[in-house]
């Protein structure tokens, strides 16, 4: 198989190529949850990056739940328009532009957001302004599960190709899904059926609002790699319970903000040296079920993408920050004069700093706000100015 092979999902949509651009959290919206000027000249810069699939960044259904102070938001039609202009120019190279819908449950910081809730008040243990969250009542889960289907039939009505629901990387849906943050006793908690509800309920509600042909996927953790947390096993099985209700496409991931494994940290090396940092669980998936699969992260080579798609580890291949290195990255793989994305290193040369994985999330970020001003990524970016960047918004 190659990657310029195209992919047809179970709702009969056909993707031109087996390359995605994975999701990339922009944190440039309007004050408001608007996508303004910086969003739709980021996305301009890929409308022809040469990916088949380019997902969104987070997207909430919520604005009292917001992963960022400039994420945008979609939970009316009072500037849809803006919305509009924003998926035309992210499709006007050829490109699906799919949104991914998210609330951010306990990964919710406090100096953003004025009350954090959770499936269970169990506080996330990490540096920032995070909070004790306050466990969501029955009535108000009922109408975040309303909030993630208007959501969608909003971005439908925009005119975006398709959603995704964020159910990885330790956010609200994670949240439910793990026994380490969901430590309710009623149907929305204890035995995996009851903890995967909350994500079930969601992809129907989606599906009445969108119909059977506009493509729904999920982005689910392989595992949150922490004691008690959400492991392989219930992956899989969560897996087969989506493939059950139609699910279009499955991206597999891994981590929270506790333990980033998303982002290659505690990846052992023969890991990363194979690229696919979840490869292994991948073909666990496609050895037992026939759900379209996009597997993501640490992909870098042409031949590790071909690798894998010939031993149909998987379907789809994922890739995130080349993007903010190499805007047109998929094109170039596509007609042949790329082979490989070798990214800039980001280490400080301080052990600490490197382990946490957030200088070099914060290097590609500064890269996308680049983007957003029409200007092209710079690659000789000191990881200090990240450095900088991240107290800023972290301390002071």
């Amino acid at each position: 198989m190659k990657i310029s092979d195209s992919l047809q999902l179970p709702c009969w949509v056909e993707l031109s190529s087996r390359l995605a651009k994975a999701a990339l959290n922009e944190n440039i919206g309007e004050a408001d949850g608007r996508p303004g000027k910086r969003m739709k000249t980021l996305y301009e810069m890929w409308a022809n990056c040469g990916a088949a699939l380019n997902i969104s960044g987070n997207v909430m259904v919520d604005a009292r739940g917001m992963v960022e102070e400039h994420n945008v938001v979609l939970e009316n039609d009072s500037y849809l328009d803006d919305v509009r202009e924003w998926a035309r120019i992210a499709q006007s190279g050829g490109t699906q532009f799919w949104m991914q819908i998210n609330h951010p449950g306990r990964q919710a910081q406090t100096n953003h957001n004025k009350e954090i809730v959770g499936p269970s008040a169990v506080k996330l243990q990490q540096k920032g302004h995070f909070g004790l969250p306050r466990a969501l009542e029955e009535r108000e889960i009922l109408e975040l599960i309303r909030r993630y289907g208007n959501t969608a039939r909003l971005a439908k009505e925009a005119g975006f190709s398709g959603v995704q629901i964020h159910g990885a990387h330790g956010y609200l849906v994670s949240q439910f899904l793990s026994p380490k943050t969901n430590i309710r006793s009623d149907r929305w908690g204890g035995k995996l059926e009851n903890r995967a509800r909350f994500l079930l309920e969601i992809f129907r509600t989606i599906r009445e609002q969108v119909g059977p042909h506009f493509p729904i996927g999920v982005k689910i953790n392989s595992a949150d790699f922490q004691r008690g947390g959400f492991d392989n096993e219930d992956s899989l099985n969560v897996i087969r319970m989506l493939e059950a209700e139609g699910i279009d496409l499955i991206e597999v991931s891994g981590g929270t903000y506790e333990k980033a494994a998303m982002m290659g940290v505690g990846q052992r090396e023969s890991t990363r040296k194979r690229e696919a940092y979840f490869l292994e669980f991948a073909q666990k998936v496609k050895a037992e079920m026939n759900v379209p699969l996009m597997l993501t992260g640490g992909f870098r080579t042409l031949a590790a993408m071909e690798e894998a798609l010939s031993e149909k580890a998987c379907d789809l291949i994922g890739m995130g920050r080349p993007f903010s290195a190499y805007p047109k990255v998929a094109a170039e793989f596509l007609d042949g004069t790329r082979q490989e994305c070798v990214l800039p290193n980001t280490s400080t040369g301080i052990k600490t700093l490197d382990k946490m994985g957030a200088v070099d999330l914060t290097w590609h970020s500064m890269q996308l706000r680049l983007m957003a001003e029409g200007k092209m990524p710079n690659m000789q970016l000191s990881p200090w100015w990240s450095v900088w960047d991240l107290v800023k918004r972290l301390y002071l």
